[in-house]
């Protein structure tokens, strides 16, 4: 049943999304570019047990993913991780988690922009910097006309990314050598425990179906489902993926190609597969920023509807139902970084966003469990002390673990990057006057 709204209201978000397409965001933005680049790495550091890693990995994703899972239940909003944090540790924090996580997908989406153009220009022998740019304004201009527009796209490009692994596993059923070792890992269960560290990356994007709960149908028991279906399915898919890769061309092999999907059919279908593979990468690459400029998008509408950035940028378009000033903004910014160029070391901001992030909803679920305990929640994390959620503790510690290991400059942008946002933050008159707002009504309130 449709929401009645009065001809002078303001538009809203288009409430459109069902289970299944909030499924196949979720499996499209975990899915990726990583797989496609990762499992090399992985085969190097865990040899033959890379599968193992991806286990492991996918266990550490779940217990955050856990965690997203009763807070959007009981937050059901865009702007999730600022909703969680602002309600459990005021304004002041939210708006740095916020900020944060709105940069490292303005930075993911240009980082992947440019990935995307490296393989257009080896197929279509096209410049990777125009190419970049080209698929960030494609890509804004669906974002702009409509979700359910932007769902269909999503839905297509998964099914051809999961495509092309499940290609990788019919061929590894067919050509499995039966003597490998699955075992094996050539620095013992160590490299097992760093692959999986390396692996966690590849899981990185669950998270982001809690920004489009407002576009989403009955999201308060969608949104969970499809967060435990979407890191079920990814992880299923991995697991699979990395058996049939060591079992064909075995871990060595593996780990010394940059395309190891491509080097997997290559040596059992011919030098075609690589161009196949090429391909596919297109639609894994050119998913993924869609998806990010989606999230962007949404987190600057959620967070300026709140006062926390200029309302300007919560403007509804009447017709489309999307914000059409955080489109254009995300757009703008995430071509900007394109035309930086090789922004490698800035690309790590995203991983480091997102690890603070994680520490502040698991953070957050664990105070609000006792802060409002009676709160309605459709989705309760299983394992519980009393009111104390141990999954939480873990998803808080394992984060935390990954943050440590972060590279000290990267730390360092992240620093500048928070003192930046706080100048923002004070210095908006939007942010004043709904402080004032705040004030007045806590003291009526007391």
């Amino acid at each position: 049943m449709g929401i009645t709204r009065k001809p002078d209201e303001p538009p809203i978000l288009d409430r459109s999304l069902g289970l299944f397409e909030t499924t196949m965001y979720g499996v499209g933005i975990i899915l990726g570019a990583g797989i496609y680049a990762l499992l090399g790495e992985g085969a190097e550091l865990a040899g033959n047990a890379v599968w193992i890693s991806f286990v492991i990995a996918a266990t550490v994703a779940a217990f955050t993913g856990l965690s997203y899972c009763e807070l959007s239940s009981m937050l059901p909003k865009t702007a999730a991780e600022y909703n969680y944090t602002k309600k459990t540790f005021g304004r002041k924090i939210a708006f740095i988690v916020g900020w944060v996580l709105i940069i490292s997908m303005i930075i993911a989406a240009s980082t992947v922009a440019l990935g995307f153009g490296g393989y257009f220009s080896q197929i279509f022998s096209v410049p990777v910097v125009p190419a970049a740019i080209s698929i960030i304004v494609l890509f804004s201009l669906i974002n702009l006309w409509g979700i359910k527009q932007s769902s269909t796209v999503n839905i297509v490009a998964t099914f051809i990314e999961a495509g092309g692994l499940v290609i990788v596993i019919v061929v590894g059923v067919l050509f499995f050598n039966a003597g490998i070792d699955l075992a094996f890992s050539p620095t013992g269960f160590a490299g097992v425990m760093t692959g999986a560290a390396l692996m966690f990356f590849a899981f990185i994007g669950f998270e982001d179906i809690a920004n489009i709960s407002e576009e989403t149908r009955d999201a308060e028991r969608i949104v969970p489902k499809a967060m435990i279906l979407s890191i079920a399915i990814s992880t299923i898919l991995y697991i699979l993926v990395a058996i049939a890769a060591v079992g064909i061309v075995g871990w060595e092999a593996l780990s010394a190609s940059n395309a190891p999907l491509s080097l997997i059919l290559g040596s059992v279908l011919g030098e075609g597969a690589a161009m196949l593979m090429s391909v596919i990468a297109l639609f894994s690459t050119g998913n993924t920023i869609l998806l990010s400029l989606i999230v962007a998008s949404r987190m600057i509408y959620g967070m300026s509807r709140d006062g926390s950035l200029p309302s300007l940028l919560s403007r509804i378009h009447p017709k489309t139902k999307t914000p059409h000033p955080a489109v254009l903004i995300v757009m703008l910014s995430s071509a900007a970084f394109v035309l930086v160029g090789d922004i490698s070391v800035i690309a790590k901001l995203t991983t480091v966003s997102i690890f603070v992030a994680y520490l502040f909803v698991n953070s957050s679920l664990i105070v609000l469990r006792f802060k409002a305990p009676n709160e309605n929640r459709t989705f309760k994390v299983p394992l519980n002390i009393g009111k104390f959620p141990v999954i939480a503790l873990l998803g808080f510690a394992s984060s935390m673990a990954l943050l440590f290991y972060s590279e000290p400059i990267v730390l360092l942008y992240e620093g500048i990057l928070i003192i930046v946002g706080l100048v923002i933050f004070f210095g908006s008159g939007d942010y004043r006057d709904k402080n004032i707002i705040e004030k007045i009504q806590n003291g009526i309130a007391k």
